[in-house]
């Protein structure tokens, strides 16, 4: 009891010092210095931070130069996207790659010596309704070897269907039925494609843009009959659309409400 009250009165008294207690750590990002503060704790990189992130980035684009030259019909094309949650200081290398494409190159980004992407984190999906391809279809891969991400994004329309990854990696089966559960996206020779979030007997995808916030139905618990009734949502059309007059459409452009008219009084 003696020992362990001395180790939380030495923590506590670590914890009453304000920037003063400091640890220093090395990783691929260079040498931080993080300093402990009960206000807000910051660290300090070491100037040799940027280099380090040039160079993995400089990596990266000859990494996806060579991708593009080993398997040139896969590809139509390479980039780096630069996000606040970047891998190793550099960035997220991306793909685009044709829909009929998908399996070829994903295998390839499997099984290759200088790939090794084995591990399968994600596959989701966005939808454009204003591109004719609506559906962007990413599959996101991760090498533990090299510690490398990579992401692949194809796009299809509504009615172009996608071959499953799921004899590349069954951990795509989950994520493909979520993609066709909320997006409609299909995947043939996927072993068991049916929703998985929505419940039995849904019509449509929630996800799509042009699918009306409020819905279609509602799923309510029906006290009289003990039991779990669906029904039609009571909302007129015009609501749904947002197509209804709304009291602010009386004041004029540009905000000059001496010229608007006058709202009729209450009688």
């Amino acid at each position: 009891m003696m020992a362990s009250h001395h180790v939380w009165k030495s923590m506590f008294y670590l914890w009453r010092q304000p920037y003063k207690y400091y640890s220093t750590t090395k990783s691929y990002w260079g040498t931080q210095t993080c300093f402990s503060s009960r206000r807000q704790p910051f660290c300090s990189t070491s100037p040799d931070k940027t280099a380090e992130q040039n160079t993995a980035l400089n990596q990266q684009k000859n990494f996806l130069a060579s991708l593009v030259e080993m398997i040139p019909a896969g590809i139509t094309a390479a980039y780096i996207h630069k996000g606040h949650d970047t891998t190793h200081g550099g960035g997220e290398m991306v793909l685009e790659v044709p829909h009929d494409k998908t399996i070829p190159v994903l295998r390839f980004l499997r099984d290759h010596s200088s790939c090794l992407y084995d591990c399968f984190i994600d596959c989701t999906a966005a939808d454009f309704p204003q591109k004719p391809q609506r559906f962007r279809v990413v599959y996101n891969l991760l090498s533990l070897k090299y510690s490398s991400r990579i992401r692949v994004q194809t796009h299809v329309d509504e009615v172009t269907p996608i071959e499953s990854a799921t004899c590349l990696f069954k951990g795509a089966n989950w994520p493909e039925r979520e993609v066709w559960d909320l997006f409609g996206v299909f995947f043939y020779n996927h072993p068991d494609l049916r929703r998985i979030l929505t419940d039995y007997g849904f019509e449509g995808h929630p996800l799509r843009k042009d699918f009306p916030l409020s819905g279609y139905v509602e799923v309510r618990y029906d006290d009289t009959e003990k039991r779990v009734v669906i029904e039609p949502v009571e909302i007129t059309q015009e609501y749904r659309a947002f197509d209804y007059t709304s009291p602010w459409e009386v004041f004029p452009e540009g905000g000059n409400f001496e010229e608007a008219e006058k709202l009729p009084e209450r009688v």
